[in-house]
């Protein structure tokens, strides 16, 4: 089958791509946006990359589109040219679920916060007990380097996303997966471009849920009024809970043990920070569990882990300054991941820097919770560019030494000019952020 993939440059596009091209399907795809990582990715693995979205692209006469959700009606040529034309044309996740998914064990991941992490953490678990998974995950895991891959065993882990699945399904991603095993992590509002209250966002979980067969499992946070809502609404799967109850942890956040109704079943040492992991390790060793791996080899496989790119991911240290690239995007995982970094450094200095670039925090929906979920930073730097609301008002008086700068150049010098040696400088973006990272510490180095 020859497929052409609409907005081919985005993680899972991407990913859907680089795994049909590995089941022996012709790919090509066009983007916006042909730009590196993913577009050297996708050379290497021999797919066609065309820039833009001209309508002359139908000469290449694909058996079918799989139209991303970049992709909306009235600014791309080539999806008008599409559907005045009758061509056959699909979503990534039906695609996938259709051509892929349809024999798997699926173990998916659903959340507001750590679906990237947890899922990489379950496909690492099932890799290192030696069950050669599948993967689609929404972000590249150090341990293997690729965010997606076919896999030689019918487990496939990915990560469920709530999002909309194009211009012309307004379901969820994850509805089409038709997952064995369930992570339903956590619960918040989100999204404020398409949902307009949390209720809307626990009726696509239901409908998640209501896909999870009888002899399937559903791993649910217990923490959580809005996940207990969704199962209120009905639960016809096994049902393992982790957090208060069932699958818990205790110790600190480098070792603590694992405990499943209060009867130890592992131990797990490593170098990841927060409460917040430790969540999702309990998820994705209550998962793993599900499909045949035992916690104590899941407990190992925890110990070798090396977390996801752009999580907390040390891009360098100059001058003995250290500067941290991290996606925290929604004032929950953005307290979660300070907190995390205050646990380790102590009372060392922590420079925040956020770019409210998510489609909710340009709305300004969530803005009244980000001066409380920076709290724990020394100081505050918030990038203003094409940013909906004022920023002056919202943080003024609220956080500890606060700098709003609207040009990336100026931003740069101003922490250049604060951070000293011992300082942790902490990026916050689910963006490139214009290349900061490695501009700053240029800068530093200077």
């Amino acid at each position: 089958m020859h497929i052409h993939i609409l907005g081919i440059c985005g993680t899972f596009m991407g990913g859907i791509a680089a795994i049909a091209r590995e089941a022996g399907h012709k790919v090509t795809g066009c983007d916006a946006n042909v730009y590196p990582p993913m577009s050297d990715q996708l050379t290497a693995l021999g797919i066609e990359l065309i820039e833009g979205f001209d309508a002359d692209q139908v000469g290449l006469n694909p058996d079918i589109y799989v139209i991303g959700n970049v992709v909306s009606r009235g600014k791309q040529p080539l999806m008008e040219e599409i559907l005045n034309r009758g061509l056959p044309y699909t979503s990534g996740p039906q695609w996938l679920a259709e051509n892929i998914l349809r024999d798997k064990w699926v173990l998916a991941v659903a959340g507001t916060h750590g679906k990237t992490t947890t899922s990489s953490m379950l496909a690492w678990i099932l890799e290192h007990a030696g069950m050669k998974p599948g993967f689609l995950i929404g972000g590249v895991p150090a341990n293997f380097e690729v965010s997606a891959r076919l896999g030689e065993t019918p487990f496939f882990a990915i990560e469920a996303d709530e999002y909309d699945t194009a211009f012309f399904d307004k379901r969820s991603k994850f509805v089409h997966y038709r997952p064995r095993t369930v992570v339903l992590n956590n619960l918040e509002f989100d999204h404020a471009d398409i949902f307009p209250d949390l209720a809307a966002i626990e009726t696509q979980f239901h409908h998640l849920v209501r896909t999870v067969p009888g002899n399937g499992l559903i791993v649910a946070n217990d923490t959580e009024a809005s996940i207990k809502r969704v199962l209120e609404r009905g639960c016809w799967s096994n049902l393992e809970s982790f957090g208060n109850s069932g699958w818990t942890a205790e110790g600190s956040d480098s070792e603590f043990d694992v405990l499943f109704d209060r009867k130890k079943q592992g131990h797990v040492s490593w170098e990841l920070l927060g409460l917040h992991n430790r969540m999702n390790a309990l998820a994705a060793i209550a998962a793993a569990r599900h499909a045949g791996v035992s916690p104590t080899v899941a407990c190992e496989a925890l110990g070798k882990f090396r977390n996801v790119k752009r999580r907390m991911e040390v891009r360098g240290v100059v001058n003995g300054i250290t500067v941290y690239d991290d996606f925290a995007h929604h004032p929950t995982a953005i307290e979660t991941t300070i907190q995390g970094l205050r646990n380790k450094v102590g009372n060392a200095r922590i420079l925040a820097v956020l770019e409210p670039r998510s489609n909710t925090m340009k709305m300004g929906t969530l803005k009244n919770q980000l001066p409380g979920s920076l709290k724990e930073a020394d100081s505050v730097f918030v990038y203003t560019h094409d940013l909906g609301w004022d920023a002056h008002a919202v943080f003024n008086g609220q956080v500890r030494n606060l700098h709003l700068v609207e040009k990336l150049p100026e931003l740069i010098s101003m922490i250049k000019h604060e951070a000293q040696a011992g300082d942790h400088v902490l990026i916050m973006s689910n963006g490139g952020f214009g290349g900061i990272h490695g501009k700053l510490l240029e800068a530093l180095a200077s």
